[in-house]
């Protein structure tokens, strides 16, 4: 009887061990189904981006004149078309968004890709989403924001800026900015706190859409790569931006 048991017992560990090592397996493949794995991932942040452009920038309120008139002098512009937030003032968020910045013939290069993500987040009570759009108004923040990793707030040397409903809606106020920033957050047009946020490079979806390998000051300042399927978006750019 008890020779019985001893076996059964190793069967049950033995079944046991080969599920959790299914699940093991089973898990970072579904992670990779999403994301950077879809075929069209990058195509369809592209997209959403151009939404984002178009309602937010077109949608008539006075922090969206204010947020056109800093677009025109941009140097660069970064499109977040969802940044989402898991819980109130405090929690994790994260986002995928585009970096295209202005030629100098005053249109606009190709996209290249960013992550997003914060330990917390300064969205108003009972937001828990939100469309961004940062503007870059010079070198210095286009920089910033191509090293390998960008931090708002850490760098004493680029200052930040809000448009919005909230924090006086003054574009005196965001002129000596570097960075200028202008959110939607579930419905409202409003000041949100981008602080502490760490953009990153996106490489896989940078190599999924130009099909090679290929840092960002490649694609938005020496404008060496093009894929058509971003034309809507620099075009719903040249509109408001100039």
């Amino acid at each position: 009887m008890t020779e019985r048991k001893t076996t059964a017992w190793r069967q049950v560990r033995k079944a046991l061990y080969a599920g959790v090592t299914a699940l093991s397996i089973t898990v970072p493949l579904a992670s990779c189904a999403s994301g950077a794995g879809s075929p069209n991932a990058a195509q369809e942040l592209v997209d959403r981006s151009t939404l984002t452009v178009e309602t937010m920038l077109g949608s008539g309120t006075a922090s969206a004149g204010q947020a056109t008139q800093m677009l025109r002098n941009a140097k660069a512009v970064v499109v977040c078309p969802r940044i989402f937030k898991a819980g109130f003032f405090i929690g994790g968020e994260g986002g995928s968004c585009v970096l295209v910045s202005r030629a100098a013939g005053g249109s606009w290069s190709d996209p290249a890709f960013y992550t997003m993500g914060s330990g917390s987040f300064g969205l108003q009570i009972g937001a828990q989403d939100a469309e961004v759009i940062m503007m870059l108004m010079n070198d210095t923040a286009l920089n910033a924001f191509l090293s390998s990793q960008f931090k708002v707030g850490a760098d004493a040397g680029v200052s930040v800026a809000t448009i919005g409903a909230g924090i006086g809606g003054s574009t005196g106020t965001a002129l000596g900015a570097d960075i200028v920033t202008f959110a939607k957050a579930r419905g409202l047009y409003g000041g949100i706190s981008l602080s502490g946020s760490v953009f990153s490079n996106d490489e896989a979806l940078d190599q999924q859409y130009y099909g090679q390998a290929i840092a960002p000051r490649q694609i938005v300042v020496n404008m060496a790569v093009n894929n058509a399927g971003a034309n809507p978006l620099r075009a719903m750019l040249s509109r408001y931006g100039g």
